[in-house]
């Protein structure tokens, strides 16, 4: 036997416990041949596989190379050099190492397949589409030529090519994991989160250890609504993989929507003390602290956010309104110009802008941001865009010898305190069309240039322009010494007057209406409301209380049984008539910052409003008064959530009237 036979047959047993995944032994074999020969060209290329099969990369290609000068045109030393030179990151060599072996053999689709996997890192999509379509023409049973293809399509945003990608993998392979995932992926960026749960229970049904399945599954329940069992899921994740970033961050928000605001924080930090620089838990962990009314923790977390992801327009909105929040006006206006200049489109940032601006006194620049009130997701419990056909009218066109309808859009007290517009209208010329909401149709029947009015629901006539009532400030550029006078036509119904007065009875002392809470689902009803409990133990004796308030809340109508020094006449005020005649029997009107309050106030009656530390933006800061209302007196909390000094000035105020 000549040497050379000899050392085949080494090869050969070698070969046999490589075969046999007896690597360690395979691998003395091999360098046992080469230590004879070292230019044996099986022992290199052997030795070469070997090495990228233990992933000893760097040796690989070491052996590979040398194999390679032997015979250029070896496929299998060719594609093992396109592995090796893949994981280590040298990708344009593996790339060349791939088309090299499809010149050899165009036929093999692991050549085509592993070049699109190259192509699909190196952002070349479109290539490697075309490299994974090749392996299905060769084997059309290539599941994970599909699989990928679907992944290409990913991150091509053809979603639904995607989904087919990963359907076609699946009916050839049903037991292949990955799709399943990856489709439930899809199914949830497409708003289908239900089909996207069934495709993640798949995949825990194949493996069920798949830790991103159950926290992607966790998901989807949230979005769903079944916050709850999402907890569960994302406890399965932690429990197979106790530092899952993810999971933690996911149960937060879980824990979050659940109300559990102090769990949630934990959840955050958890996910913070795994993963220093996740931006997105910073920022939901400062949503939570300044749920709790952590102020100034809120801003740092925000700020800690930022730092790690400087176009992070959310959190400068979040951080705008924290600094709101504490007063500190310039630097919110700040945060919000921030985000507008990362996303320009932002409405919600755009809005909180207007209110800022509008509280501050800016007017000129707060009606402007105003405008993007019917763009913003959050206050479309307040604001409808109605989206009529007929223009809307904002001062640029004649209104000579047109029709415009004027609309209420959000509460009462806001239709009341701009329809004082209403006359500036009819002054240009303009036939005035007034929908209001149908508890104030009757107090506004008779407004001053009015053509037509009608409730909110009836039938529209015919009208040329449209215009919300709150952006006529806009249209007739108002700023604070522009503000146009009160309608005196709005005034209590002489009749009614008496027919109250005849129920008050006969007047002993000073007779002071109260009005401590307002719609219980406005949005910053908690601040603006208090207890009837809270308030009426600061009021001082010798005087008459009368309730303006229509509905009480069940807390409220226990503490009316149990007090009788408040007179109350609930469902007796039919509308705001009623309540007008009401007010005007009064000497006082005290009210928190309701509808009320602007109907005391139009009529003209001493109005005392009890605002919160940061008002709504009509009432302005740092004055008692109020440029849209003349006999109105403001009584502001100085700090957050602090009625008690409010009540205190207001009872000495109230001695005054003895």
């Amino acid at each position: 036997m000549s040497s050379q036979e000899q050392l085949d047959n080494l090869t050969q047993q070698g070969f046999v416990l490589h075969q046999q995944g007896r690597l360690n032994e395979a691998e003395v074999i091999y360098l046992e041949v080469l230590k004879i020969k070292e230019d044996h060209f099986a022992s290199l290329s052997l030795l070469g596989t070997l090495f990228t099969q233990s992933r000893r990369y760097q040796q690989a290609l070491e052996y590979l190379h040398k194999a390679l000068k032997i015979n250029p045109d070896d496929l299998g030393s060719l594609i093992n050099c396109g592995v090796a030179n893949q994981e280590l990151g040298y990708l344009d060599s593996a790339l060349f190492n791939y088309d090299r072996a499809i010149a050899i053999d165009s036929y093999y689709p692991g050549s085509h397949y592993n070049r699109g996997n190259v192509l699909k890192e190196l952002g070349r999509f479109e290539e490697a589409l075309s490299s994974y379509e090749m392996v299905i023409s060769i084997k059309p049973d290539h599941a994970e030529a599909f699989f990928h293809c679907g992944l290409i399509f990913s991150e091509l945003m053809s979603i639904e090519e995607e989904l087919a990608s990963y359907e076609k993998a699946i009916s050839i392979k049903p037991d292949y994991v990955e799709p399943y995932f990856n489709r439930g992926v899809a199914l949830q960026v497409l708003g289908r989160a239900d089909e996207a749960l069934l495709s993640f229970d798949k995949a825990i049904s194949i493996k069920p250890d798949y830790v991103e399945a159950y926290s992607n599954r966790g998901v989807a329940l949230q979005v769903l609504g079944r916050a709850d069992e999402a907890l569960l899921s994302f406890d399965k994740a932690i429990s197979i993989e106790p530092d899952y970033v993810e999971a933690y961050y996911n149960r937060g928000n879980s824990l979050k929507e659940l109300g559990q605001l102090e769990e949630a924080l934990s959840s955050y930090d958890n996910a913070i003390s795994i993963k220093a620089d996740y931006p997105e838990a910073y920022y939901n962990r400062g949503i939570v602290l300044q749920a709790l009314k952590y102020l100034e923790e809120a801003l740092l977390s925000y700020d800690k956010a930022i730092s790690i992801k400087p176009d992070f327009a959310e959190v400068y909105y979040s951080r705008g309104i924290v600094l709101q929040e504490l007063h500190r006006l310039d630097e919110a206006l700040s945060s919000y110009d921030q985000a507008i200049s990362i996303k320009a489109d932002y409405a919600e940032a755009h809005w909180n802008s207007s209110l800022c601006h509008l509280l501050s006194g800016n007017f000129k620049d707060g009606w402007q941001e105003y405008e993007w009130r019917f763009k913003c997701e959050n206050t479309s419990s307040i604001v409808e865009n109605r989206n009529f056909p007929q223009p809307l009218w904002l001062g640029l066109e004649s209104l000579k010898d047109k029709s415009i309808l004027l609309h209420a859009e959000q509460g009462l007290g806001d239709t009341i305190q701009f329809c004082r517009y209403v006359s500036l209208l009819a002054t240009l010329g303009a036939k005035v069309i007034l929908e209001v909401q149908f508890p104030l149709l009757k107090l506004l029947r008779h407004l001053d240039g009015v053509s037509e009015i009608l409730a909110r629901g009836d039938k529209l006539p015919h009208f040329d322009y449209q215009c919300p009532l709150m952006s006529l400030p806009l249209a007739f550029n108002t700023v604070l010494d522009t503000i146009p006078s009160l309608p005196k036509c709005i005034q209590s119904d002489k009749d009614k007057v008496s027919a109250w007065q005849k129920k008050l009875g006969e007047k002993k002392k000073p007779r002071i209406g109260i009005v401590w809470s307002g719609n219980p689902s406005h949005q910053q009803d908690q601040k603006r409301s208090l207890k009837l409990s809270k308030l009426i133990t600061q009021l001082p004796s010798g005087f008459e209380y009368v309730s303006l308030q229509k509905q009480l809340r069940d807390v409220d109508e226990a503490v009316l049984i149990e007090r009788h020094g408040v007179k109350h006449f609930g469902d007796d005020l039919i509308d705001f008539t009623d309540t007008a005649a009401v007010c005007e029997l009064m000497d006082v009107v005290i009210s928190v910052d309701t509808s009320v309050a602007h109907l005391a106030a139009t009529l003209g009656k001493t109005t005392w409003i009890m605002l919160p530390f940061i008002p709504d933006w009509r009432w302005l800061v740092d004055r008692d008064d109020s440029p849209w209302y003349p006999s109105v007196k403001l009584y502001r909390q100085e700090k957050n959530d602090d009625w008690d000094g409010v009540l205190k000035t207001i009872q000495v105020d109230l001695n005054f009237y003895r």
